[in-house]
């Protein structure tokens, strides 16, 4: 079942039923703004994000409950602010969290040194996978590249599925996106005011050159390696 949902509204708005304003919230019941009050929400206590269990065990205590979202113009989609609760509920939730704080503090600090551990882990095979295509890559700068890639929560391509399987394509991306900003002239042309898609028409066979380069490898990756029986002299009779 969909939860009720109220609108921190980003113009002033005032309430269609007893024309009180302007809202800081408002619920819309047929297209037209209700304060909290007439909409029978008045008594409910605002709770911001940011406390994960606190938000949790508060809605799971309260009877009657709305999220809370206002419109990103920039991202062009509503995001989450807080919940609206009952008084009653949310005093409840911050006594468990109280009782509990330190177990879940010690959790904390578990769960953040398994993903730190988890991040080394990756960012090594995501290193190894990019010397595996590029060999001639230099080690330095493609642990640069996974490193950068690979930071948990920033939605680059090292995070995404396609990246934590090693896909060829999305490893391919990361390093013609870091070829792209440090090897071309592309972050110039953007100061420059050139659209984004133009710069990257400008700059994209300096980019594929790069990366065909180093896709080759070098003699000594390509030679003969140490111990090799071609490279041993034939014995004497």
């Amino acid at each position: 079942m969909a939860p009720l949902v109220v609108v921190e509204p980003r113009r002033q708005r005032h309430c269609a039923e007893c024309h009180r304003g302007p809202l800081q919230r408002i619920v819309l019941e047929f297209n037209s703004p209700r304060c909290l009050d007439c909409a029978d929400l008045g008594h409910l206590l605002f709770l911001p994000r940011g406390n994960a269990a606190l938000t949790r065990r508060a809605r799971e205590a309260s009877s009657l409950w709305a999220v809370v979202v206002r419109h990103n113009k920039q991202r062009t989609r509503y995001e989450r602010q807080g919940l609206l609760v009952e008084e009653a509920a949310l005093a409840r939730a911050e006594a468990a969290c109280l009782a509990d704080a330190e177990a879940r503090a010690r959790r904390r600090e578990r769960d953040a040194a398994r993903r730190a551990a988890e991040d080394v882990r990756f960012t090594a095979a995501l290193t190894a996978e990019i010397l595996r295509l590029f060999p001639s890559c230099p080690a330095e700068r493609a642990g640069d590249v996974a490193a950068h890639a690979s930071v948990r929560g920033s939605g680059r391509v090292g995070r995404s599925a396609a990246g934590r399987a090693l896909d060829e394509g999305a490893v391919t991306a990361a390093v013609r996106a870091s070829v792209r900003h440090r090897e071309t002239s592309y972050e110039e042309l953007l100061m420059r005011g050139v659209p984004r898609h133009e710069a990257r028409r400008r700059i994209a066979r300096a980019v594929e050159t790069t990366l065909d380069r180093w896709r080759t490898p070098s003699p000594r990756q390509s030679g003969p390696r140490h111990g090799d029986p071609r490279t041993t002299d034939p014995p004497r009779t």
